[in-house]
């Protein structure tokens, strides 16, 4: 009977905690399940109605109709190969979350050609809406070409 009043106290504690859900890592979780399977409509509900994203290559898309297009043309483009997040950095108070860290996908070109690698950084910000985490903000930009070397010849 101890055991159950314990458990039950336990489970009245860790309940709020694991209903607050994992905040934007969430979204990014659910987002490279998308982006493996190709799946335009599963990536684009990891936004909210007004996002905005900044995809590499892209103009700006508000909306998550604007968004669901953006990922249609990649993906027609397109195989995921592979993708991961890496580096993730994250922080969340209340309802808002924010979250950073690298990118790498490795896709296949669907109009043949080597696959191609695109490696870069993003910040997104999400907000739990009606019990969900979806972001509302997404930036993604490419990583930097490489300095040149500096010249080893002398005067």
């Amino acid at each position: 009977m101890r055991r159950l009043a314990l458990a039950a106290a336990l489970a009245a504690f860790a309940l709020p905690v694991l209903a607050q859900g994992d905040g934007i890592r969430g979204t990014g979780a659910r987002w490279e399940k998308a982006m493996r399977a190709g799946d335009s409509a599963a990536a684009a509900a990891c936004y909210s109605t007004d996002s905005l994203l900044w995809f590499p290559g892209t103009p700006e898309a508000k909306g998550r109709d604007a968004i669901r297009k953006v990922y249609e043309g990649f993906f027609d483009a397109y195989r995921v190969v592979d993708v991961a997040l890496s580096n993730p950095g994250s922080q969340t108070s209340g309802d808002l979350s924010a979250g950073w860290g690298n990118y790498m996908m490795k896709l296949q070109p669907r109009k043949g050609g080597d696959p191609v690698v695109l490696r870069g950084r993003y910040t997104a910000a999400a907000r739990r809406i009606g019990g969900q985490w979806v972001d509302v903000a997404d930036h993604a930009s490419a990583e930097p070409e490489p300095a040149p070397a500096a010249s080893t010849t002398s005067k």
